[in-house]
């Protein structure tokens, strides 16, 4: 069964998003990140060209012609089709996905706390092992 982490009050979604996939890459291999939008996952893929600012983190999108190379798959699509160990979710909504994964991180801004709440509440109601980390203490 897959195990979520919620990390809670997050300041920047985006640059959580971004340490989160290199850490899981180095831990489990393979990570898929879910973004809400195009705009946002554009965003995304900004970031993780430049940073950390001595490193490339090596990722594409899902159609990219090297994904199944790529150990960071970042899009907006609604589905997964692949291999990926650890999903990342920048959505309101739990992705249709994402019982395919070992683990799921969740991370919730500050702006969007009630859809936070009812995604622990969904994943709870399933019966899935919750954790949560309070970015707010992290300085």
């Amino acid at each position: 069964m897959t195990t979520i982490d919620f990390y809670t009050h997050v300041e920047d979604r985006l640059a959580v998003a971004a340490r989160l996939a290199v850490k899981a890459v180095a831990a489990h291999g393979s990570v898929r990140v879910v973004t809400p939008d195009a705009a946002t996952t554009d965003a995304l893929d900004r970031l993780l060209w430049t940073t950390p600012a001595t490193g490339f983190v090596p990722h594409c999108r899902m159609d990219s012609k090297v994904a199944s190379e790529t150990p960071i798959w970042i899009d907006h699509r609604p589905d997964h089709a692949g291999p990926a160990a650890v999903l990342v979710n920048l959505c309101a909504e739990p992705p249709p996905f994402f019982s395919r994964f070992e683990r799921l991180a969740e991370i919730v801004g500050v702006d969007d706390a009630q859809a936070g709440r009812d995604r622990y509440r969904f994943y709870r109601e399933r019966g899935y092992e919750l954790r949560a980390h309070d970015m707010s203490e992290r300085g």
